[in-house]
């Protein structure tokens, strides 16, 4: 059985658009992926670990452990033997509180991919291979989320393209989730549950042959 770990924010945690609220497994997109690999016949299991507001490689000022560095390392020898990492990272680099650029959220996944790489898995093991997503183009915050995210699409411009280059950098599969859905039509940020699905089908079909 491959195991496929997701590592991830609440894009994937499945929150639902300016609720507290959360999707069923199958409904979010790591159960959409799961679902679809097992139907075609592929022994697989996802293991999420997604926080709502994970950054990459920042801190949120607010609540403790968003940091997404923290812990990772940990994360990879608990959930080892993996066959892929998926880390579908960035949106929250962008909150309000803080100025940064999309070079800059993309070297933070930069310093994610090493941390993966360094993680104390047990000997015979083999490193998983990486998958890094770009999330789809943030637009502007509607809803009980709009102040965290004011001013956000514009300073993650290019997010995409700079994640891109930093899995091509890095020797790591990429995917951009914006090349099959936008964001969700409630909120701007999130995902809405067809657009969960939309990602975790046309997700699985890359997947699958990494996973043979």
């Amino acid at each position: 059985m491959h195991q496929i770990l997701v590592y991830a924010d609440s894009l994937s945690w499945g929150i639902i658009p300016d609720t507290r609220g959360r999707f069923r497994f199958d409904q979010r997109w790591p159960g959409v992926v799961e679902n679809a690999l097992l139907n075609a016949g592929t022994s697989v299991r996802v293991i999420e670990d997604c926080l709502n507001g994970r950054r990459t490689v920042w801190d949120d000022p607010f609540k403790p452990g968003r940091n997404g560095r923290e812990g990772l390392e940990k994360c990879m020898e608990i959930n080892s033997a993996l066959s892929l990492v998926i880390m579908l990272l960035g949106a929250n680099d962008f909150q309000s509180m803080h100025n940064l650029t999309a070079w800059q959220s993309a070297q933070g996944l930069k310093a994610l991919v090493g941390a993966i790489r360094r993680a104390p898995i047990e000997p015979g093991m083999s490193v998983p291979a990486i998958m890094l997503v770009a999330p789809p183009k943030l637009e502007k915050a509607k809803g009980s989320i709009a102040p965290k995210f004011k001013g956000a699409e514009d300073k993650a411009v290019g997010l995409a393209d700079a994640i891109q280059a930093v899995a091509a950098e890095c020797g790591c599969h990429f995917f951009d989730a914006g090349s099959v859905t936008p964001t969700s039509r409630v909120d701007g940020v999130h995902l809405d549950e067809d657009q969960h699905r939309t990602l975790g089908l046309a997700l699985a079909k890359v997947i699958q042959p990494l996973v043979q």
